[in-house]
């Protein structure tokens, strides 16, 4: 498969950002079909604000039930 470099706009803060022909071949080869859509720093933040202080681990107390609510 041949791959050529792309311009994308990130969607989170307009940026133009190159997806290099050698990023797309590494993509395919870890099995990803899709492009990215932010650019690099944007998706380097999106990934700290996923895992926030909780160190990957996402903590819903307002969830949990006691059982004498049942």
């Amino acid at each position: 498969m041949s791959f050529s470099d792309k311009s994308i706009i990130c969607p989170d803060c307009g940026t133009t950002f190159t997806f290099t022909a050698g990023e797309q071949e590494f993509f395919a080869s870890k099995g990803f079909t899709n492009d990215p859509k932010r650019c690099p720093l944007c998706r380097q933040a999106k990934k700290q604000q996923r895992s926030g202080s909780h160190g990957g681990w996402h903590s819903d107390s307002s969830r949990t039930r006691l059982s004498s609510e049942y």
